[in-house]
């Protein structure tokens, strides 16, 4: 009965302890959540006289509407094909088919998002919010790319410091010092160090190969905006994750090295058979807290880009808010963070699944 009681009272002080962290989170986070998922569902403007309708899936077909259509190439009177002053062949409007069309009633409002083809047909991919599926794709490009590219550098870093040896301090120091520096402050940086004019990577490269350098409008160019924006996500956030790493290569048990160095293993053996194994749940936390950080891009964009150029760097997080801010649309913004909150809830999934530990 005694022991009832005191289990009673620890358990009474954990929750009392908890609850202040639990109801922020509450207020911030879970109640916020269902507002949006809620709002996700109706017309919701930030500032309108219009009385709130609900409009059902409306927001998410606009979203995630897309269609596709294959179109031949025009032709003349004796059946040859029409060619522009380029020498490329010439085909319908897209308008004349999905306007007024009844075959193809499905693809009124959508507009072309890419295509491809040759000289008698050529295929289009449609979409109704051509935008945002660039966001879509510019989203999870990121991913793919920073994710393993993060994670591989931030573990090399964490092998080379973790070594006792004199003002290996500074060094930890200095490869942290980013993740402490507000990542406004660093974007505001970087867009000067890729500044197209006099940039200090124009000028650095330029020294590099004596003048043969030209320049690059890094930021300025539709291909190298979004890869540029990987580079300074990378720099900063690897010390972050250095230091997960780090943390794990200490937990593992330096007589697992003894036995290893008795056994004649070489640095590979002994990183494939006794580092690695022993940093699988550390590979786990962090696989999954770098996806979620990708996903969660905005700042970066915001500040060095604002999504473009011709919306080279759109992402969901920077599309969500604005158009829930900038356009004042609260209903699309609402979708479009229930869909980023389903993305990232799946693949999180997924990788707890993949990484599992199988008996």
């Amino acid at each position: 009965m005694a022991l009832t009681s005191k289990l009673t009272r620890a358990n009474g002080a954990g929750w009392a302890m908890a609850g202040p962290g639990f109801g922020l989170i509450a207020i911030f986070i879970i109640l916020p959540f269902f507002f949006a998922f809620a709002l996700s569902f109706t017309n919701q403007r930030l500032i309108s006289p219009n009385p709130t309708e609900y409009v059902g899936l409306a927001n998410y077909q606009q979203l995630l509407g897309v269609g596709m259509i294959t179109l031949e190439a025009e032709r003349d009177d004796a059946g040859q094909i029409l060619r522009d002053d380029a020498g490329e062949p010439e085909f319908p409007r897209l308008r004349g088919f999905t306007r007024g069309n009844e075959e193809y009633a499905h693809l009124d409002g959508m507009r072309e998002w890419f295509s491809w083809g040759g000289d008698e047909s050529r295929t289009y991919v449609l979409a109704r919010d051509v935008v945002f599926m660039k966001a879509l794709v510019n989203t999870f490009l990121f991913v793919i790319v920073v994710a393993p590219v993060q994670a591989a550098l931030a573990l090399g870093l964490a092998l080379l410091i973790n070594q006792r040896l004199r003002g290996m301090n500074v060094y930890r120091a200095i490869y942290f010092m980013p993740v402490v520096v507000s990542i406004v402050v660093v974007s505001l940086l970087w867009r000067f160090i890729y500044d197209g004019n006099d940039g200090l990577l124009n000028n650095l490269l330029s020294g590099l190969t004596f003048g043969a350098f030209g320049g690059v409008d890094w930021l300025g160019n539709p291909s190298t905006a979004l890869p540029s924006i990987m580079a300074m996500s990378i720099w900063q956030a690897v010390g972050f994750h250095m230091v997960i790493w780090l943390a794990g290569l200490q937990t593992i048990s330096p007589t697992l090295y003894e036995a290893a160095a008795i056994e004649g293993s070489s640095k590979w053996q002994t990183f494939r058979y006794v580092t690695w194994p022993g940093l699988r749940n550390t590979a786990v936390l962090i696989l999954i807290v770098i996806t979620m950080q990708a996903f969660a891009l905005f700042a970066q964009i915001d500040v060095m880009t604002n999504g473009g150029p011709l919306d080279s760097t759109q992402t969901i997080v920077f599309q969500a808010v604005e158009r829930g801010y900038g356009r004042q649309d609260i209903s699309g913004g609402s979708a479009i963070s229930v869909i980023l909150f389903v993305l990232v809830l799946t693949i999180s999934l997924i990788q707890r699944y993949l990484t599992r530990e199988k008996t």
